[in-house]
């Protein structure tokens, strides 16, 4: 099997570095098939895709939901065939002072950013094949929230720990088997999220988004965020078989802001 003949879920497929990631792998000759919660927006998606001749599916899927991981995988594999590479990149913000977070917010963060990885690899690991061939990539897309404490991000911080956390311990698990598992840890990335996180942070500090971007700008040593391209490209690197050697790790794509 080569490079080039892979079939590769990405979750959160639509939007962002997912889209970037699709796109990075499609080119490469990979057969993706990618997710995300809104029906029509999959199907516009796919669509671009497609027009541009590339081998790209795709069906909604609430990565909250296990009945929708396990019909969403078993629709891949069913388009594709058994699953090489997984991305799990589907998340989302959250959090605010930590002592008025509400139950909903904690748990719908914590359910979209770290339940999902877990559910969506248990079953790739099973359904999609990966485990019955003894060869895969699996990429969590973490964040150096999740190496770090963030302010008034709590839940979204403690879920991120928790993707690391859990990269490490299945990567050990799995290193016997030919399939690695690794996160890529990205810091500040111009996505559709990143704006949301900084209508957060203006409204809690009562000023503008600019100023909230030029605050965070000021952190990073490159003096600029990531773009979701880079980020994709570090993602592109891990399900290669040039990095088959590398498991267990979170690697940061930040300019900078995290040496750890």
């Amino acid at each position: 099997m080569t490079e080039q003949g892979r079939t590769a879920i990405v979750t959160g497929g639509t939007s962002g570095i997912g889209l970037e990631v699709t796109r990075m792998l499609a080119e490469r000759g990979h057969r993706v098939f990618i997710g995300a919660r809104t029906e029509d927006k999959v199907a516009v998606t796919v669509k671009e895709f497609q027009d541009a001749g590339l081998e790209v599916e795709g069906a909604s899927c609430d990565v909250r939901s296990g009945a929708d991981i396990e019909r969403f995988v078993g629709q891949a594999v069913d388009r594709f065939g058994t699953v090489d590479v997984l991305v799990n990149n589907a998340g989302r913000s959250g959090g605010g002072v930590t002592a008025d977070i509400a139950d909903d917010l904690w748990f719908d963060v914590v359910n979209t950013n770290l339940n999902s990885v877990f559910l969506m690899s248990r079953e790739v690991l099973n359904t999609g094949g990966m485990r019955e061939k003894q060869w895969g990539r699996i990429v969590n897309i973490a964040s150096t929230a999740g190496k770090q404490g963030v302010v008034l991000g709590a839940p979204y911080s403690a879920s991120k720990h928790g993707v690391v956390g859990l990269t490490k311990a299945l990567g050990n698990e799995l290193a016997p088997t030919g399939i690695t598992v690794n996160a890529v840890c990205p810091g500040y990335v111009e996505t559709p999220m990143a704006e949301r996180v900084r209508q957060g942070y203006a409204a809690a500090y009562q000023t503008s988004e600019e100023q909230v971007l030029e605050k965070f700008r000021a952190k990073i040593p490159l003096g600029r965020y990531s773009t979701p391209q880079e980020a994709a490209g570090l993602v592109g690197y891990l399900v290669s078989d040039t990095a088959s050697s590398i498991t267990s790790q979170a690697l940061n794509v930040c300019g900078g802001l995290g040496n750890f």
